[in-house]
């Protein structure tokens, strides 16, 4: 009865995921149109532009737009793979492959034992509701990295290692998710493979490609996105009159202007008492469930991802491949936070591209659509971190002092008995 059971239930998973694809590629291929500026063009001018430098064996050095490590090469290299088809055309169809690929690991991890269905469902409804942006950015290719670490990682440690550190050479947000893995053992494999791992790829592109590093100094001179959760006070403040402006700058659009270095060094301190929380997280938690290293990765994320100074659209795949990973474990408590995200996914749709002009001019909805999609962001952070914690560090506290009374209130019975007696 399960296995018939389960049938009609993937046809109608693969069908749904289908159907929205599809949706996603006529958006990106222009026969449908999303309101709003064309996603596509980083794709077509700067994706293309990268590829022709990068292909003559040395990466942009002069192009401050360029704020990735060495390893993004070879997404941007890789539409080379279809050299039949144009650049843009070709990088969506590896996008998708990607996408069907990540869509395949979920399926095949859902039926393990201890497991359900709910993460693969998070993928399928998370990734359309981006809209077209997120097939017109490399990152669900790195999320398929991240995805595939994830589900290596309690059983194959080293390879989990191994592919935390190629995600972190595409874009170093999945060296976040070594934070969750077990203690002792589990940890000394992961991790001294990861490094082993990107110090080997480090030293391949620096052999290879002069300028890899160059991505730290363009990074290090960015500001406030407008979008970001610091962004609010200018946003708040330019009713106010504050004297700022917002201009492309460094990649995006940000504000520029009085006070805005002080905001962007306020929102790195709160990433780094973000990292602080994890530490502490990790040397007080007492036990480690089937999904603890998935929660503490989406956890860690999150975080990161709340606090930056730059949360651009395509950041909430990332976050939507990390929740479906938890929400495939039965011992996650992670669905709360996964709904958040999957509503600020969907509000992230309305700020950009649909009503970004809104955001830019800092009117009631532009202000609205990011005090909402922040909120949910912060809200959905704050509730992870206390489920993690509750799950892995007070409930394992309070089990042990239980067990630990309980032989000495028997002993005292067994005493008071013996007077009785």
């Amino acid at each position: 009865m399960a296995g018939r059971a389960a049938g009609p239930s993937v046809v109608r998973t693969l069908a749904v995921w289908a159907l929205t694809r599809a949706v996603l590629m006529l958006c990106v291929l222009k026969v449908l149109t999303v309101p709003g500026p064309d996603v596509t063009s980083d794709v077509s001018v700067i994706y293309r532009n990268w590829f022709d430098i990068l292909r003559t064996g040395t990466f942009p050095l002069g192009d401050v737009t360029w704020q990735y490590p060495p390893g993004a090469a070879l997404p941007i290299l890789s539409p080379g793979l279809l050299p039949s088809v144009g650049y843009a055309e070709a990088f969506f169809a590896l996008v998708l492959i990607c996408d069907a690929l990540v869509m395949a690991a979920l399926l095949y991890a859902a039926h393990g034992r201890g497991r359900r269905s709910a993460g693969v469902w998070v993928w399928v409804v998370g990734v359309p509701l981006l809209g077209p942006t997120v097939y017109a950015r490399y990152d669900v290719m790195v999320t398929a990295v991240a995805v595939a670490a994830l589900l290596a990682g309690s059983r194959h440690p080293r390879v989990m290692g191994a592919l935390t550190a190629f995600g972190a050479m595409l874009k170093v947000w999945p060296v976040l998710l070594l934070i969750g893995t077990a203690r002792r053992e589990a940890t000394r494999r992961s991790w001294g493979t990861a490094v082993l791992v990107a110090l080997g790829l480090l030293g391949v592109f620096a052999l290879s490609m002069p300028g890899s590093l160059s991505f730290l100094t363009f990074q290090r001179e960015r500001g406030t996105e407008v979008e970001s959760l610091g962004s609010l006070v200018f946003h708040v403040a330019r009713r106010f009159g504050w004297q700022g402006t917002v201009q492309f700058h460094y990649g995006s659009v940000e504000f520029v202007g009085p006070y805005v270095p002080l905001v962007s060094t306020l929102a790195q301190l709160l990433s780094v008492v973000a990292l602080g929380w994890l530490v502490v997280w990790r040397l007080r938690a007492r036990v480690w469930t089937p999904s603890t290293l998935a929660d503490a990765g989406f956890t860690a994320v999150l975080l990161f991802t709340a606090t930056s100074r730059v949360i651009s659209p395509q950041y909430m795949v990332w976050l939507v491949g990390c929740a479906a990973v938890c929400l495939l474990f039965r011992s996650s408590r992670m669905g709360p936070p996964a709904c958040l995200i999957l509503a600020a996914t969907a509000v992230t749709l309305l700020e950009f591209p649909i009503w970004f002009g809104h955001v830019v001019g800092s009117d009631d909805l532009g202000i609205t659509l990011l005090f909402v999609r922040n909120g949910l962001l912060v809200t959905a952070a704050v509730i992870a971190c206390l489920r993690l914690w509750r799950q892995t560090v007070t409930e394992p506290a309070a089990s042990e002092a239980s067990d630990a009374v309980a032989p000495a209130r028997g002993a005292a019975e067994g005493r008071d008995d013996l007077v009785e007696t």
